[in-house]
Formats: C-alpha cells, structure tokens, sequence
C-alpha cells in the first residue's frame, strides 16, 4: 500500500514526539473538515500497514446547536476506512453563562470538554486532535504579541489532572500539504457555519505568518524548530 506524502510527514511527528505507544486507544476528534479527516485516514492506513506500535482508534464527532452536522457520505467513507464514528451532542449555547457573549473560543472548550469526557468514560487513554502546523505558529505569534508570553499548542500534552494525552500528529504539516491530500483523495469536508464566528484575531496571525516565512514549507518548520532549540543565555 502507498504511504502518501503526508502520512510520510505525519509518520515523522509521530514518531519524534512519540504519539503511539503500545497498547494506546486512541481517539480522534472529528469536526468534518480536511484535518481530521486526514487523520482519521491516517490512522485507517496505520493499522493497515501494521507498522509500529499496536494500538485501536475511533472518532468522536460533537454535534451541537449551532454547528453543521457531520455530511453523511464523510461518515460512510469512516466506515470504509473501519473506524468507529461516534456522534454527541452539546448544547452550546444552553452551557452559556449570563452576560456572556457566544463566540468560537466558548463553543470550541465545550466541545473539548465533551472530548475529555468522552475519552475518559470510554477508557481512550488519548486524543488526537487535527492542529497542523500553521495553527501552532499562527498560536505562537497570538501569545507573543497579544498576551507577551511565549507559548503555543504542544504537539504532545498530558494533563495533569486527567488520565488523557493530546497528540497533534499534524504538527509538522502545514495547509498546502493537507489540501494537496485531500485533493487528491476528493475528501467531502464540512466546516462551520454558524452565525458567531468571529476569527479576525486568527486571521491576522494568519497574514503575520504568511508575511514572515512567505508561505515557505521550510521557513515555517525552521521558526517551528526554534520552539526546540532556546539559546536561554541569549535571551532577557
């Protein structure tokens, strides 16, 4: 079987950050769109290929008041791929708190919450989530010029008050490489559309990122391996 180019990357990550382990049961939070979807048919393949560690997957898919529902030809094409797909529901707008205003960050900790929940009740010992490369540096430079800290998503992260790990197998992916994937395998991908969306402060860190490496693949990873490569007794 062929091992596309962007499962060849995901195979990288997986394998520097150790995101499979012996025995994982994994579970992959399926929104509908291009990324994890590609995940899930990474995973698929995986386990067809019978490489690495041994480990099972299954998809969990959080439908919600406000959100679009899951397109049933993606569902079918799990099944195809044999992976498990589980729907829940949350009700968004119902979990939020007098005053307040809905918009994207609190529909997508709901959904995170029904995730860790999920996976701790269904005793999944992980959760791969579809962050690729540019959502980490687009969070890089989010923190340092709004908040002034240095800090981003990790592409592997234990909590410590819960028996569940994040993994973001496309971390060394970038957008370019996973639309050409999902071009090339004609994936049906859902996104949001529902009337709160409010991504402007994502959007500018989009044009900041695209301005400072270009669009490049290998500039994006060099400020990417930055992250892991701190010269402390050059810094404040």
């Amino acid at each position: 079987m062929a091992n596309p180019a962007l499962f060849r990357v995901i195979d990288h990550a997986v394998e520097k950050y150790a995101m499979i382990e012996e025995g994982d049961r994994i579970l992959v939070g399926a929104s509908g769109g291009k990324d994890s979807t590609a995940l899930v048919e990474y995973f698929a393949s995986r386990l067809i290929r019978r490489f690495g560690p041994r480990f099972s997957v299954a998809a969990l898919h959080i439908a919600s008041d406000i959100g679009s529902p899951l397109d049933p030809v993606l569902a079918a094409r799990f099944a195809e791929w044999g992976i498990p797909l589980v729907t829940e529901h949350v009700d968004v707008t119902g979990r939020l708190k007098p005053g307040k205003k809905m918009n994207c960050w609190w529909c997508s900790t709901q959904r995170r919450t029904e995730l860790n929940n999920y996976a701790m009740r269904e005793g999944f010992n992980k959760i791969a989530l579809g962050h690729h490369l540019d959502d980490i540096l687009e969070t890089l430079l989010m923190n340092a010029l709004v908040k002034g800290e240095l800090s981003t998503m990790p592409p592997r992260l234990t909590y410590e008050k819960y028996p569940v790990t994040i993994i973001r197998p496309l971390c060394l992916a970038d957008i370019p490489m996973i639309v050409r994937h999902a071009t090339a395998q004609g994936y049906i991908s859902s996104t949001c559309t529902c009337s709160f969306q409010d991504n402007s402060g994502r959007k500018k860190a989009r044009g900041k990122l695209e301005a400072l490496t270009g669009g490049r693949y290998a500039e994006k990873r060099k400020l990417f391996d930055a992250l892991s490569n701190i010269k402390s007794a050059y810094l404040p």
